[in-house]
């Protein structure tokens, strides 16, 4: 979503907004043992390995090639974190708020996370805290009216990133693509929230140390 294009009239939204995109399309990088410059999660294996296992390496040597550089920029042109925008994104997709409870869970990570990050955007005005009317214990988290611009801008910046790193494949190989990881989405189990996922640290935390 973001390129070289300026912010919108309200001024710039940090002073790193103001630095001029140096995004381009990554060079693809050689394959290469531990450590060399191509190094990634597929130097573990070789052809004689599973192919899944092959398979499943290569998905997340994509996801970080794909990850890393969006970061990168985030941080460069809006001073900004992945988590922060991911954050703003589920705001903006829900303009009558959320509870925390329903952050954590889209977002998939611990409470005590989410509460972190919109304790900061609420110091800067992005995000504000409303009370629940319904549930005086709870509160429903809102983008301001300066948040959501800022929002807006920084995901017109990413869209275009993620579009240029896709670029070197075709719109018939991307739709391919799309296709077969709905196929892989569709037989592997559900993802467990954030909840499940604490009870799971607390039962392996409280099991007996094996044996030396």
């Amino acid at each position: 979503m973001r390129s070289g294009a300026t912010p919108p009239a309200g001024g710039p939204l940090t002073a790193a907004a103001q630095a001029p995109d140096r995004m381009t399309p990554p060079a693809a990088q050689p394959e290469g043992p531990a450590g060399a410059p191509g190094a990634d999660h597929e130097t573990r294996v070789d052809d004689g390995d599973h192919l899944a296992l092959r398979l499943w390496l290569r998905l997340l040597s994509c996801t970080n090639r794909i990850e890393a550089p969006l970061r990168s920029r985030l941080r460069e042109r809006f001073g900004g974190s992945l988590p922060r925008f991911d954050l703003m994104a589920q705001l903006d997709r829900h303009p009558e708020g959320l509870k925390m409870r329903e952050l954590s869970e889209r977002l998939m990570v611990t409470g005590g996370n989410v509460t972190g990050l919109t304790d900061r955007l609420v110091a800067e005005g992005l995000v504000e805290r409303r009370d629940d009317p319904d549930d005086r214990r709870a509160c429903t988290v809102c983008l301001t009216r300066e948040g959501r611009r800022q929002f807006r801008v920084m995901a017109r910046e990413h869209e275009r990133w993620v579009a240029t790193l896709f670029e070197g494949l075709d719109a018939a190989a991307q739709a391919e693509l799309f296709r077969l990881l709905g196929q892989l989405k569709r037989v592997l189990p559900a993802a467990p929230g954030p909840e499940a996922r604490r009870r799971a640290a607390r039962s392996t935390a409280r099991a007996p140390a094996d044996p030396a």
